[in-house]
């Protein structure tokens, strides 16, 4: 059996898109993997990455935020 433990919810001012991110633990152990499931009306995007490729995307997400206006990249 899997636990799933909801991390944040957001949702996107302009599409009006939901976004949440959700930690999957199995119950026979191994890693941990973070699921985002993104919700556009009545579809939904769901995909599970591992620690190294949350970290990667985390990065680069903020790395991107910092060059825009209002981004504290000053």
């Amino acid at each position: 059996m899997t636990r799933v433990v909801s991390l944040t919810k957001l949702r996107v001012p302009l599409g009006g898109q939901e976004i949440e991110l959700q930690q999957l633990d199995h119950e026979a152990g191994g890693m941990s993997l973070l699921r985002t499931r993104i919700r556009e009306k009545s579809r939904f995007t769901v995909f599970d990455i591992d620690p190294l490729t949350a970290r990667a995307w985390g990065e680069a997400l903020l790395a991107w935020a910092r060059t825009q206006p209002g981004g504290d990249g000053a």
